[in-house]
């Protein structure tokens, strides 16, 4: 294939919480670049088995040399989300990795397409970048986004509400708007990103 993989081997550096001795190759996001029917396009992936998928700062830089490529190439950038936001282990530098994707969003509007595919539970941090993408995609039944999930709503309101009340693809195509397209499979989901990205 065309895939290129940049910092395969990037670690987290977070000493606290004994993270030390739990450095994943990668660190819970794989990016590069490769092409969809002949165009480049910039990627990056969030891997919900490393962490829960969490925003970390070395995760964020390579979600932001990938965005940072994007619009100096003028390519698309495409975002497998699939995460439960910031890295709490490492404080205050995960939320400023936050920061940094944010203003790359803002940088990149208008410039690059941005699309974002929802792929699984995503909540807190890792909606908002998502929110700000030209398009927003989400699989039907197993993809979520909620700034907090259920659980924290019963214990703050004492309201029971289901997780795709909260932030399922219907709520989000149909109420809120923050999603524009919602697919019954992740097959049918990325066929669409083949055919807005290509």
């Amino acid at each position: 294939g065309t895939f290129r993989e940049y910092d395969m081997l990037k670690a987290h550096r977070c000493v606290d919480f004994s993270m030390q001795n739990d450095r994943p190759a990668g660190d819970g996001v794989v990016t590069g670049h490769g092409k969809i029917n002949g165009r480049r396009v910039f990627v990056f992936s969030q891997d919900f088995t490393v962490f829960g998928g969490s925003l970390g700062e070395a995760n964020a830089e390579k979600i932001c040399k990938v965005m940072d490529k994007a619009v100096d190439v003028g390519a698309p950038l495409i975002g497998l989300n699939d995460s439960g936001g910031a890295r709490i282990q490492e404080g205050v530098a995960s939320l400023a990795g936050y920061a940094e994707v944010f203003q790359r969003n803002v940088v990149a509007s208008g410039v690059v397409p941005q699309l974002s595919v929802i792929m699984g539970p995503c909540a807190g941090g890792a909606v908002y970048s998502p929110a700000m993408t030209d398009f927003t995609l989400m699989v039907e039944e197993t993809s979520y986004m909620f700034v907090t999930g259920p659980e924290v709503v019963k214990t703050v309101t004492n309201e029971t509400v289901t997780a795709e009340a909260l932030g399922g693809a219907r709520t989000h195509t149909r109420t809120s708007g923050v999603a524009h397209m919602s697919y019954p499979n992740d097959v049918q989901a990325m066929a669409a990103v083949r055919e807005l990205a290509g």
